[in-house]
């Protein structure tokens, strides 16, 4: 008792930290499956997984700093979106069922239990029970837009699938409706590939509840080619579960990164609060930039931006960072090549030195 006791008290500390973080009376930004496929592609990031845990509005930080994002979805696409999957869901699921391999039992609908609560916790709470019903009622049942919670870097994440379908015999499956079509019976691999990465933070999320096991493999919804004609495909996310899984399980605890954090920090904006103040509370957590994260996270030009000030070799990219060993600045980089750096027994260096001298031996030809 004393062990949950401590737990909860624990918990609501960290929750009062981030409140803080966040700013008062600021309430918090959703972290969603998205941004937690994101986090977990680059886990070594405690700026990203400090600030979605305390359900910061990185956008509205981008812009103060002014280096605000430049991706997103349009609105015309958004739209569209949502027309798709309302008719996806028409008539009681109909559709969804056909799509399912339902078979006669499509014509009759779904089962879709109410799944209303008060607040995020309440609503986990009703979706669990609808799940354990669910799965001993010998039916077709679809759960439309449950919420599920997973615990991320010691901090609770709340997460809305499209659907969650519950077959005859019991077994679960994640429903992710997209609105990029499948043309000539292909569609794109990397908007795909996207796709699984956030199905599987679902999955993730359903296996920490033990009425049953979901399947390993989830039901992709898209247009054909340019109508609004829906087709499904299954697709196999096991590789993405154990990347995923990985990749959570590195993740720092969010109290570590916010003990090392100094006295007062807040990330709150607004109230004419100066930039520089702003910029050096975020750069008082470390970040770990990469390129591919200009497609996934609000921040990522403030971090390039600084990554480029100090010379960092990883705006180059992981794989080049990689293969630099300990020369972590451009500058290092160069005295290597030159044959003046003071890491020669790092073989990076040996590497850039004869590239150095294979380069000067081709320019002279």
């Amino acid at each position: 008792m004393n062990d949950v006791t401590d737990h909860t008290s624990e918990r609501a500390g960290l929750r009062g930290r981030l409140a803080r973080l966040r700013g008062a009376g600021v309430p918090p930004r959703a972290l969603d499956a998205r941004a937690l496929a994101a986090l977990a592609a680059n886990p070594g990031c405690g700026r990203r997984a400090l600030l979605d845990a305390a359900g910061v509005d990185k956008g509205a930080v981008a812009r103060v700093l002014g280096a605000p994002e430049r991706f997103g979805q349009s609105q015309f696409a958004f739209a569209r979106g949502i027309a798709f999957e309302a008719r996806v869901k028409a008539d009681r699921c109909a559709e969804l069922l056909r799509l399912l391999g339902a078979g006669d039992a499509a014509g009759q609908g779904a089962r879709l239990p109410d799944l209303v609560a008060a607040g995020p916790a309440g609503r986990v709470a009703r979706t669990r029970l609808a799940l354990e019903e669910a799965t001993g009622a010998g039916c077709w049942t679809l759960l439309d837009h449950p919420l599920l919670e997973l615990e991320v870097a010691g901090s609770p994440a709340f997460l809305e699938p499209d659907a969650v379908a519950v077959a005859p015999d019991g077994r679960w499956t994640v429903v992710e409706v997209k609105s990029f079509p499948i043309l000539d019976g292909g569609a794109d691999s990397v908007k795909v590939g996207a796709a699984a990465r956030q199905a599987a933070v679902y999955v993730i999320a359903l296996e920490q509840l033990d009425a049953a096991a979901p399947r390993p493999d989830v039901l992709l919804v898209c247009p054909k080619d340019f109508s609004n004609v829906p087709v499904a495909e299954l697709i196999d996310v096991r590789k993405q579960l154990s990347v995923t899984r990985r990749q959570l399980a590195r993740l720092t605890r969010i109290e570590e990164i916010a003990a090392r954090l100094p006295e007062g920090t807040t990330f709150a904006v607004g109230d004419g609060r100066p930039g520089a103040d702003l910029a050096a509370a975020v750069d008082s957590v470390d970040a770990s930039y990469a390129p591919e994260c200009l497609d996934t996270c609000e921040l990522a030009y403030h971090c390039r931006d600084r990554a480029r000030e100090r010379g960092g070799v990883e705006a180059l990219g992981r794989s080049v960072r990689g293969e630099l060993g300990t020369l972590t600045t451009v500058e290092q980089v160069l005295a290597a090549a030159g044959g003046h750096a003071s890491h020669d027994d790092d073989p990076a260096a040996a590497a850039l030195r004869r590239a150095a001298v294979l380069r000067a031996e081709a320019l002279c030809r």
